[in-house]
This record gives structure tokens, sequence and C-alpha cells, in this order.
């Protein structure tokens, strides 16, 4: 009698879903500033992000780009896991396969 071997699943990308969550995140900081371009934002994405999307990792910048508008100065790089709130107000926590925004403005 032979029985089937189920390997487990650990993970499977949505590629829409992953650049949806860098706009989503950059529609948070821009309401949070008073839908107001900043001058600058530090985009920090997560290494797996990069290695999921491959070829496609552009479209989280344009996506960004769209919301924060051509004004803003744009930089920023790829580390292996983001401490931070993942809401605003909430408690700062490691968070994995993220794409996370701080922006600057001066007043």
């Amino acid at each position: 009698m032979s029985q089937k071997v189920r390997m487990p699943v650990l993970m499977k990308a949505n590629f829409d879903r992953l650049i949806d969550g860098a706009t989503g995140a950059a529609k948070t900081c821009y309401q949070a500033a008073g839908s107001i371009s900043p001058d600058l934002a530090v985009l920090i994405s997560c290494v797996g992000r990069k290695l999921v999307l491959k070829q496609r990792v552009e479209e989280e910048v344009e996506g960004v780009r769209e919301v924060l508008g051509e004004r803003t100065v744009l930089t920023g790089f790829y580390s292996y896991g983001e401490i931070s709130p993942f809401v605003p107000g909430a408690k700062c926590e490691l968070h994995n396969q993220t794409m996370t925004i701080t922006t600057f403005s001066e007043v």
C-alpha cells in the first residue's frame, strides 16, 4: 500500500498584492501628511519582496511615485525585515516581506 506524502506550502506570492501593499503604504503616508506631497520619502523594502517580484520590483516604486507625486525625492534600500508600527499609533513590531515608507517635509 502506497501513501501520498504532502509537502507543506510555505509561501505563495501574489505579485499584485505585493505591489498594492507598497501603494497602500504610500497612501497611508500621504494621508497622514495632510494629502501634501512630502519633500523626501525613504522606502525600505524587504529583500524577500525583491526575490519574489524579480523584474516587477520596479512596479513597487512606480506605485509609490504615483501616490506621492513627482515632487517627492525617493530613496531607499532593501532590508531583512523592518521594525515599525503597522498602522499609525500602533506599537513597533518586527515585520517581514514588507515595504516601510518614512516621509519628511519642511514646514
